[in-house]
């Protein structure tokens, strides 16, 4: 299991020793002079999906306000955690940050066994958007509503995918499979990240998921996936013709992603307060709030106790949703 993968990495950096510790005290921050160097910004997807997308937003924007490269990695592997792992043990200066989304507070309560504990050891600095997911299907799917899907799950097996075990797309089906008494082998298929997922949906390879809006976005305006419903409380603006799940008969299916920015704890509080504003800052320019709303974000930007008490109560809530539904991480 990736997650597997996740402990030999963590085993081997503590072997290295030096400064991969979590929690480690920070040599010395000048919070004034901040930034003095290129600051990295770790998603921890694959390009192309919704955190890299609000990242990339994100970076370009304080790059400018900082006069400094913030340069965006990719640290994808183990349903985030792989590279969630590697920035909060980077040295805890600012220079390195990290963008989340609601899988890490699933992972929270999903893995027992993570390489860090995030109530501890991850520090949110502010929340970036959010958006609903998608019920998408190929084009060529006989199911044109989410009530013929769930007809179509009842008669046959069905394979859906996910952007990853834990992912608000996998409690998504998770949710969905709940609604649909009588399902005849709804199989879930775990992919790397949204962009692998939507590629095997459109060779019709898996037969639906609930993707992230920006992941499905192009393809379902393009004509090449099918939209079921999306997953907020009402139609979304993108997609006027697609009816939200209440409207569909699946109003259990109500969820939600968001994207937040992340440092480790062990980040001076006034550095992280610093960079949180900055963060905020970037989010509300006009022409960075504009590209992220043409990719379906409901911008935030909110300021940071209003984002830490946000994160800490989605923990709690789906921490609550996983033990009840006794959903469990997959490889």
């Amino acid at each position: 299991m990736a997650v597997s993968r996740a402990r030999a990495t963590r085993r081997a950096m503590l072997g290295l020793g030096g400064a991969a510790v979590l929690g480690a005290p920070v040599a010395s921050a000048d919070t004034d002079r901040f930034p003095t160097r290129p600051v990295r910004l770790v998603v921890p997807f694959p390009p192309g999906g919704q955190t890299d997308i609000a990242a990339r937003l994100l970076a370009r924007r304080l790059g400018i306000v900082w006069g400094v490269a913030v340069v965006v990695e990719n640290r994808a592997g183990a349903n985030g955690l792989l590279g969630a792992e590697a920035a909060l043990r980077a040295p805890p200066d600012g220079h390195t940050l990290l963008t989340i989304t609601s899988t890490h507070a699933i992972n929270a309560t999903l893995v027992a066994d993570a390489p860090y504990d995030f109530r501890a050891d991850a520090a949110t600095l502010t929340l970036l958007g959010a958006l609903p997911l998608v019920a998408v299907v190929p084009a060529g799917s006989p199911a044109v509503t989410l009530a013929d899907l769930a007809q179509l799950a009842q008669q046959r097996p069905l394979n859906g995918g996910s952007s990853g075990s834990g992912t608000p797309a996998h409690l998504a089906l998770e949710l969905f499979r709940r609604e649909v008494p009588g399902a005849v082998g709804l199989q879930h298929v775990p992919y790397r990240g949204g962009a692998p997922a939507i590629t095997d949906l459109l060779g019709a390879r898996i037969d639906f998921m609930f993707a992230n809006l920006p992941d499905a976005l192009a393809q379902v305006q393009g004509g090449r996936l099918r939209a079921l419903a999306v997953t907020g409380p009402a139609r979304h603006r993108l997609l006027p013709s697609i009816p939200a799940v209440s409207e569909a008969g699946f109003p259990a299916i109500e969820i939600g992603s968001w994207t937040a920015l992340v440092a480790a704890t062990a980040v001076p509080a006034a550095l992280r307060s610093r960079i949180a504003e900055a963060a905020a800052a970037a989010m509300a320019d006009p022409e960075t709030a504009g590209r992220a709303a043409e990719a379906g974000f409901d911008v935030l930007g909110w300021e940071e106790p209003r984002s830490v008490a946000f994160v800490a109560a989605e923990t709690e809530r789906w921490g609550r949703l996983v033990r009840e539904a006794e959903i469990r991480a997959e490889s």
